[in-house]
């Protein structure tokens, strides 16, 4: 035998250990984003870290002149969505739609540069956020008393496309409630939860997370629409006031029992 060459048994181990170390790898369903200290296993469906903004489009309000501006801004080598309200309402909303019941849970890492001295979560002359997050639960459109629904017709006329059935907004509100849960002011079928309140932590990283479908039962009491997609919105009609905000990352995923 050549010295110079490894035995076929050698090189054959050599070649199988990277694939079958590839392939191991590949059934480990960890996800570890650039935010530190997050060592969760969790099966990640959609991450978005604001290279671009691709994957999702701009949402225009009924009788809203006045637009917010959404771009992807670059500090150290990465980038961020800011979102930057003066006086005005719109959002953006992602493209894609998720099953809630397979993937049930969100996260997201925000910064706010300022809360809203007028804002108050409880009153529509309040209802502005320097960020929030909805989820956004679809009608099924397959159901024959949907269309039908006056509602419904009602619905996709105001919003122009599809409308949504109901949704969860997660807000950074601008200052104490006495309740983690709220009705939107303007419609009892958007419930808000409370992630942060006031400005203790306003120039900083946060990062949030939330069980939709535990939150969805909080707040409506029963089982949520299965589809549902993901909306991103800064605004400051109500109050006239101007902020600007971040959002670093949003993730759906689940974990281990989910």
């Amino acid at each position: 035998m050549n010295a110079g060459r490894p035995a076929p048994i050698l090189r054959a181990w050599k070649r199988a250990v990277p694939t079958a170390l590839a392939i191991l790898l590949s059934l480990i369903p960890m996800v570890q984003g650039r935010e530190a200290g997050v060592e969760t296993f969790r099966e990640v469906l959609f991450r978005e870290d604001f290279d671009d903004l691709g994957d999702w489009r701009n949402q225009n309000l009924p009788g809203v002149k006045n637009l917010c501006l959404y771009s992807v801004e670059e500090d150290e080598r990465l980038c961020y969505l800011r979102a930057e309200s003066k006086s005005s309402a719109s959002g953006i909303v992602w493209k894609g739609e998720f099953d809630v019941y397979s993937y049930p849970r969100i996260r997201w890492r925000w910064k706010v540069s300022r809360v809203y001295d007028g804002g108050n979560a409880a009153v529509k002359s309040g209802d502005d956020y320097p960020l929030r997050v909805y989820v956004n639960f679809k009608y099924d459109r397959e159901d024959p008393a949907v269309k039908r629904s006056l509602k419904y017709t009602l619905a996709r006329a105001l919003h122009g496309r599809y409308p949504p059935y109901s949704s969860l907004n997660y807000i950074w509100a601008n200052r104490l409630q006495d309740r983690p849960i709220l009705a939107n002011p303007y419609t009892d079928r958007a419930m808000m939860v409370l992630k942060q309140m006031g400005d203790e932590k306003t120039g900083q990283w946060v990062v949030e997370q939330a069980n939709v479908l535990e939150d969805y039962r909080r707040a409506f009491g029963t089982d949520p629409p299965r589809a549902a997609t993901l909306a991103i919105m800064n605004d400051s009609d109500d109050t006239g006031e101007s902020s600007v905000s971040y959002v670093d990352f949003i993730e759906i995923y689940r974990l281990p029992g989910d």
